[in-house]
């Protein structure tokens, strides 16, 4: 017998509420294992990707940007959204291009995971990037960023004290440091 814990919720109906090119806002009526309804909202995202990028095995690039929901300036790896048809890889390429001007030649794919598990509807792709080159293209004029060269000790200490908050960074900073040390 199934327990009620393990049923899931069934969408009875589903209203859109709001919509722009980033996100989407929906207010669902759910019937609960036990019969009874509730309203639920969702924010949908989508997928997105993150990029730890190593110029070599001892020195990764981080971007420092002002991120307005968080109120301050925030060191993080690029991120961002992968658009429509585009695949993982080739969102993470242009992500790369954009923000620290770099291609990878290699991309290693090393966690997916949900951002939140309740609430928001979004899937984060992680990768290692390798074999940085650099590209001569002029920077993104939406992005307000300053790029620099950390020794990943310092990105891991920077993690390990609580100095990086954003979760993609830090899940790809720990795994990355796992690796080193021999655990896959």
């Amino acid at each position: 017998m199934t327990r009620l814990s393990e049923r899931p919720w069934k969408t009875l109906s589903s209203t859109p509420i709001y919509r722009n090119r980033w996100l989407a806002l929906r207010e669902d009526l759910v019937e609960l294992p036990d019969g009874r309804t509730t309203i639920y909202g969702v924010v949908t995202c989508g997928e997105c990707v993150g990029i730890l990028p190593f110029l070599d095995p001892e020195t990764v690039l981080l971007i420092r940007q002002y991120r307005y929901v968080a109120g301050r300036m925030t060191w993080e790896m690029p991120t961002g959204g992968v658009h429509a048809g585009e695949s993982l890889e080739e969102a993470a390429q242009r992500e790369l291009a954009e923000e620290i001007g770099y291609r990878a030649g290699r991309l290693t794919s090393i966690s997916t995971y949900h951002t939140s598990k309740s609430v928001l509807d979004e899937t984060a792709h992680l990768f290692l990037g390798e074999g940085m080159e650099r590209l001569a293209l002029p920077p993104d004029e939406t992005e307000f960023i300053e790029v620099r060269a950390f020794p990943f000790a310092e990105v891991l200490r920077m993690v390990l004290a609580g100095e990086i908050l954003d979760s993609m960074t830090i899940i790809a900073v720990l795994l990355a440091a796992r690796r080193r040390d021999g655990g896959r």
